[in-house]
């Protein structure tokens, strides 16, 4: 096993507001996640059509991801990542309180696009602040954010079984952001506030080869995390005969499994070589894929979801690293290319999946899977070359 230099992780204040931001926006990811094959079956909706909110994601991330390094200039990234909690909130909102499809569409759009220059610009500041422990201060962020993403999952779940529904539960995401903003409003890191873009010929640098083949695995990731994240209770429900709000606790085993994994990948990330570790965790992915996809008894769907979970625990983080490392420094600049690598990514994997689904069968369409696993890893191999 190829083992690298430790490196010690602080958790500063600092570190711990991003943290908490993450967990709150995870909140939001899970909790519509979750939700959306509720939403489909109160609507009525096809599998394709109820895909469209993944598109709409999509359509928000990239315009927000398009505008981040001007809006990081102009505010800075204190103010961006408050500000993209506050518009989360109010695609969430519209979620909770709309019925018809443009006004659930829009919800999940400025959701996702606010939320995701939270993300982002959080990922930034961890780089920046952690320098050598950035990988696994980040691995360690979105463990947080997915411990949290538990919860809003399971709690969508027994909303719906109850007189209260599930999009009562949907406001767990305002009142979590009011309690952070009460008791951290106040914290953020010391001096690497800057945007990382440099003055002169460098900001019209183009980035790297290496870059643009990070950003591909990265939307192999992203793409394949979102294909469990909408469709994987589809899926349970329709191979196990549970209904479809039992089955969102599939989730549930999904997200426990991407918690555990991150807080052991940060231990692991500062000691294991990259690619090594990077490799194997698309490869546990893909076993539990297959227990998963084989599976016609609740137990060993859920078995194989939380082993999806946990290979798919380091793919985002360590992925996002890569693209990090191939930046030459810019990492403003970098995060945001990265959130349109992932944007795309968010649109095309579960529209596609659901489209699949349609004509073929959910079972089928998540073939879609094993596929991004080998893209995933051709282009990990690629890139260390």
């Amino acid at each position: 096993m190829a083992a690298i230099a430790p490196v010690r992780l602080i958790r500063d204040r600092a570190t711990w507001l991003i943290y908490l931001q993450l967990g709150v926006f995870a909140t939001y990811l899970y909790g519509l996640s979750a939700a959306l094959p509720l939403l489909r079956i109160d609507r009525g909706l096809s599998q394709a059509v109820a895909g469209l909110h993944g598109t709409s994601m999509a359509v928000g991330g990239i315009l927000t991801g398009l505008a981040l390094p001007w809006l990081t200039r102009r505010i800075g990234r204190r103010a961006v990542t408050w500000t993209g909690l506050a518009g989360m909130n109010a695609g969430v909102l519209l979620v909770m309180l709309g019925d018809a499809l443009p006004v659930t569409l829009l919800g999940y759009g400025i959701a996702s696009g606010m939320g995701s220059i939270t993300l982002y610009a959080g990922m930034a500041a961890l780089d920046d602040h952690h320098g050598p422990a950035g990988a696994a201060a980040i691995s360690e962020a979105n463990a947080v954010g997915v411990t949290i993403g538990i919860g809003a999952s399971f709690v969508i779940s027994f909303a719906a079984q109850s007189v209260l529904g599930w999009r009562t539960a949907l406001l767990m995401t305002p009142v979590l952001t009011a309690l952070l903003v009460l008791t951290m409003g106040r914290v953020w890191t010391p001096h690497r506030e800057s945007t990382g873009v440099r003055v002169g010929p460098e900001v019209k640098a183009r980035f790297s080869r290496a870059f643009y083949i990070a950003g591909a695995v990265l939307f192999c990731c992203v793409a394949m995390e979102f294909c469990f994240n909408l469709w994987a209770a589809k899926l349970v429900a329709d191979q196990t005969g549970l209904s479809a709000a039992m089955a969102a606790t599939g989730l549930t085993a999904f997200t426990a499994g991407l918690a555990a994994g991150r807080f052991a990948g940060a231990r692991l990330a500062l000691r294991m070589a990259p690619t090594t570790l990077f490799v194997g965790a698309l490869a546990l992915t893909a076993a539990g894929w297959a227990v998963f996809w084989l599976s016609e008894e609740p137990v060993l769907s859920y078995a194989g979801l939380a082993a999806c979970g946990l290979g798919a625990s380091l793919h985002f983080p360590m992925a996002l690293s890569r693209v990090l490392a191939a930046s030459g420094g810019r990492a403003d600049q970098a995060t945001a290319t990265a959130s349109v690598f992932s944007s795309l990514a968010v649109g095309a994997g579960p529209f596609l999946l659901g489209a699949l689904g349609d004509a073929f069968g959910t079972h089928q369409a998540f073939l879609m899977v094993p596929a991004l696993i080998g893209l995933a890893i051709g282009g990990i191999l690629a890139g260390s070359r």
